[in-house]
């Protein structure tokens, strides 16, 4: 029997390199495309207006793009801001 949260909210595999900030921000990208999927589908199907799913697509990316600056994604982490100002 199938669970109902992996067939409503499945999760691809991560090949990356694996930290664990890079798995929490690929589970979270995976679920903000996931949202982003069932907003397009109910605009598209008449249930949303076009304004209230461009806002909550906005929120959404708004949360995704907090949590990849909270996780340092891209981040150097032997880069400082000392460094910059010297340089």
């Amino acid at each position: 029997m199938v669970n109902k949260d992996d067939f409503l909210y499945p999760r691809g595999r991560y090949y990356g390199q694996v930290k664990p900030e890079n798995l929490v921000f690929n589970a979270n990208l995976q679920e903000f495309a996931q949202k982003v999927s069932y907003i397009c589908n109910l605009e598209t199907g008449g249930k949303l207006p076009p304004d209230e799913a461009y806002e909550q697509i906005k929120a959404l990316w708004k949360h995704l793009k907090q949590t990849k600056k909270q996780l340092r994604i891209g981040e150097d982490p032997f880069n400082n801001d000392q460094d910059k100002a010297e340089d």
